[in-house]
């Protein structure tokens, strides 16, 4: 039942004539009963998040949020937008184009070095899937000092040097990777930086027979696709995005136990995906525990910590990759997923 004492409190408060009332209500019910005025009490809060790449088994948790319903529960209008190899992410976040960037930790930190008030609120994976895909003849990462090593353009400034001092290898075995295998597949002493979803799967489809090494087996300290945020979004919409994260992190819960509806909701995204690459990337991500393994075990899935952001700091300021004075502290804010605690 529609209530007309506020409006006729407000009507008597402006001194509206007698005469005038009685019009101004029966508009009032007209416009209640037809559904033109909005209800603002139901409006949903609007985020858009931009992935780092094209839509894949690494993005399964946001996808099972949006497919499920879970932002819907959580009063969300998220919008997915994909990343790619032609945009710059960092530089959308800033420019307001984007609420919440997928990218890395090392990038953050990198970008407080230039005064870019941006921080990590958390993490998809609690390790970088980066790794070697190799010949199956190899069988870890210090089996390499006789190889060459393909590596992209970012590789070289962020893992790399971590691999290069931890193993002894030289820049002299490195050539560029330019995301073709066929040099991979020519040589049997060539190996290649692999993401576990994409080039093994690749490979495995062309009969060559590898082993795929995660560096994060080794210690290499960065997460894996965090969630940034600018300081002034995370300081004017806390609660907002806090919601974001649970119905997130619910959907990761989710797509482990079964990926079937994200993973359709991913191929609508990305018609060029197909349903072997995405269940073999599922495959991939479960069986290396990077979701659900690791602090996330007992504090929650997302979580960030302190301690893992001064090891990435300490190995980037100690390659000389980072200005010392940045003050890594800055780079994240863990309030939101710890109080979360998802399991």
């Amino acid at each position: 039942m529609i209530s007309f004492k506020p409006l006729c409190l407000y009507l008597s408060a402006i001194k509206c004539p007698p005469r005038r009332i009685a019009p101004l209500m029966a508009l009032t019910l007209l416009v209640c009963a037809t559904g033109i005025y909005p209800n603002l009490a139901n409006a949903k809060d609007r985020l858009t998040i931009l992935t780092n790449w094209y839509a894949q088994a690494e993005h399964g948790g946001i996808y099972q949020a949006k497919a499920s319903g879970g932002y819907d529960k959580e009063d969300l209008d998220v919008s997915i937008h994909q990343g790619g190899p032609q945009l710059n992410g960092m530089q959308l976040l800033l420019a307001g184009e984007a609420d919440i960037l997928l990218g890395y930790d090392i990038q953050v930190l990198k970008s407080l070095e230039n005064k870019i008030p941006v921080v990590v609120v958390a993490a998809s994976f609690q390790s970088d899937l980066v790794g070697i895909m190799a010949r199956d003849t190899v069988n870890s990462l210090s089996d390499l000092k006789d190889k060459t090593i393909l590596i992209a353009t970012p590789g070289r400034t962020t893992w790399w040097p971590w691999l290069k001092k931890k193993y002894g290898l030289t820049d002299e075995q490195v050539k560029p990777y330019t995301f073709n295998l066929q040099p991979f597949f020519s040589d049997g002493q060539t190996v290649q930086q692999a993401y576990p979803s994409s080039e093994p799967f690749q490979a495995i489809k062309s009969g060559v027979p590898i082993h795929f090494l995660p560096l994060k087996q080794e210690g290499y300290p960065p997460y894996g696709l965090a969630f940034v945020v600018t300081r002034e979004t995370l300081e004017r919409r806390p609660e907002i995005i806090k919601r974001f994260l649970k119905a997130t992190f619910e959907g990761w819960r989710a797509y482990l136990a079964n990926p079937s509806q994200a993973n359709a909701a991913i191929r609508e995204a990305n018609p060029n995906m197909s349903e072997e690459q995405l269940d073999f990337g599922y495959s991939q991500l479960k069986s290396m525990g990077v979701v659900d393994g690791g602090d996330a075990k007992t504090l929650g899935l997302g979580i960030i910590t302190d301690a893992r952001f001064k090891a990435t700091f300490d190995f980037l300021t100690g390659e000389g990759l980072l200005n010392p004075n940045v003050n890594y502290h800055e780079a994240l804010d863990d309030r939101l997923i710890k109080d979360l605690h998802i399991q």
